[in-house]
């Protein structure tokens, strides 16, 4: 981190944000395989993902202040910025890779296999069928094949509505995201844009005490140099008060000599 705050004290702050992540992932991770219950797992996951797409939000940020630097830094440091950003990247995919495999295992879990009623409607139907002719017996499936087939025809047109409510949906999901997405990136510029406006603040504020505090001297300098004329032109013979440099002294009173006649 130290090389990072050389270059930039921002970079520096966003890669110990990312690192503080990166140790929350790797416990979080540990602490999930300890846990047996799949909606306690579930929760946990959702904690994880959460800390995955800060931690993505702030990989953007890192890469546009480097990209910023680049006319300030020389090669080297964009190299080993880069290659910083890079092995967070990677980091960060691996533990995406983690949180899938365990996403799975918990869906997995959750799958019920259900069994059908057999036994019982076996035995109904064969009573009944050994109290019918052949005739009641064909017309019987007759009727049952007709049933079957509106039944078929009835499910055929659900899937049908289903699927066509399914490709709709999934195209309003996917513009959707695309919507989402493209609102976050406009919400990291809008913050990363907030933070430059902030240190141009900052140092506006600093450059403007600067002055004021050269004005108040300057005007600390006229009122004293006003303050010995006065002094000056009220008691010249005051040894005490040096002569101003450019200031001429006062000229000595003349004495009228009295001549007798």
């Amino acid at each position: 981190m130290a090389s990072l705050t050389g270059a930039s004290e921002e970079l520096g702050e966003i890669e110990g944000q990312i690192s503080d992540i990166f140790r929350a992932l790797s416990n979080g991770f540990q602490k999930l395989e300890k846990i047996k219950d799949s909606n306690r797992q579930s929760r946990q996951l959702e904690e994880l993902t959460g800390k995955m797409k800060e931690c993505k939000r702030l990989i953007k940020e890192f890469d546009r202040e480097v990209k910023d630097l680049e006319y300030k830094n020389d090669a080297d440091t964009t190299k080993m910025l880069n290659e910083k950003k890079q092995s967070m990247i990677k980091e960060l995919n691996s533990y995406v890779a983690l949180k899938k495999q365990y996403a799975s295992n918990i869906e997995n879990k959750r799958v019920d296999l259900f069994e059908g009623p057999g036994e019982g409607f076996a035995e109904e139907n064969g009573l009944l069928a050994s109290n019918m002719s052949n005739q009641q017996l064909m017309d019987q499936g007759n009727r049952m094949m007709d049933e079957t087939d509106q039944v078929i025809e009835r499910s055929k047109k659900v899937v049908h509505e289903t699927v066509n409510v399914g490709t709709e949906t999934a195209a309003a999901l996917k513009a959707q995201t695309e919507q989402m997405s493209r609102i976050v990136n406009e919400l990291d510029s809008i913050h990363f844009s907030i933070k430059k406006a902030t240190q141009l603040v900052k140092e506006l504020g600093r450059q403007v005490a600067t002055d004021r505090c050269i004005m108040g001297l300057l005007f600390l300098i006229v009122v004293g140099v006003i303050a010995i004329i006065i002094v000056k032109i009220i008691n010249p013979h005051n040894k005490d008060i040096r002569d101003i440099p450019g200031l001429a002294p006062p000229a000595p009173s003349r004495r009228l000599l009295a001549y007798p006649y």
